[in-house]
This record gives structure tokens, sequence and C-alpha cells, in this order.
């Protein structure tokens, strides 16, 4: 019975699409690019410190902490964009719209694994 629920509440053309982007897009722009930008800034540190410049190593430690501070932010991006976009949404779960369709949050929220 789910299954049918999650059918009716998501348009065919549409499920593909929320499909990539919830388990595409997400994980890579949630976990991906914070592990690549903490490595990034690593490495610019470890050269600095090889260097042995004290300016060098302090100009790295600074962009590796805007890197860190990035690296955060771009982690709960997702989950302020879902928490934003909720607050927005017109219609709660498996309830209609005024023109008959449902919302991008209840596509978003019953998508089948």
């Amino acid at each position: 019975m789910n299954n049918l629920i999650q059918i009716m509440t998501c348009p065919d053309h549409l499920v593909p699409v929320f499909r990539f982007l919830k388990y595409g897009i997400y994980p890579i722009i949630q976990i991906g690019i914070p592990i690549i930008l903490i490595i990034m800034g690593s490495i610019d540190l470890g050269k600095a410190v090889l260097s042995s410049d004290d300016k060098e190593i302090k100009g790295a430690t600074s962009k590796l902490i805007k890197r860190a501070i990035a690296a955060i932010a771009i982690f709960f991006i997702t989950t302020i964009v879902s928490l934003l976009m909720g607050m927005f949404s017109t219609s709660g779960s498996d309830v209609e719209t005024s023109t008959g369709d449902y919302s991008w949050e209840d596509c978003w929220i019953n998508l089948s694994d």
C-alpha cells in the first residue's frame, strides 16, 4: 500500500529527477565537496610547513580555516535549503494543491529507495 501512495504522490516524469538529485547530487555536495576543501587546505598547510616560512604558514593556516568554515557551511546547506523550502511549501504530505497537483516536497519525502 505504501508503494501505491508513493506512486500517486509524485508524477512519473519527476521520479528520475528527484532520485538523481537526492541520491546523486546531494551526497556529492554534502560529503564530497567538504572533504575536498579540507584536503586541499591540508595540502597547502603541509607545503607551507615544509618551506619553513612563517609568513607562508600563517597564510596557509588562514586559508585552511576559511576552507574548513566553507566545508561546514556546504555540509549543512542541504539541510538549510530543505528547511526553507519546507517553510515555503504550499501543501503538506499527501495533500493536493489547489491545482490538483502534489508539491515537490511530497515527491522528495515519499521517494522510494
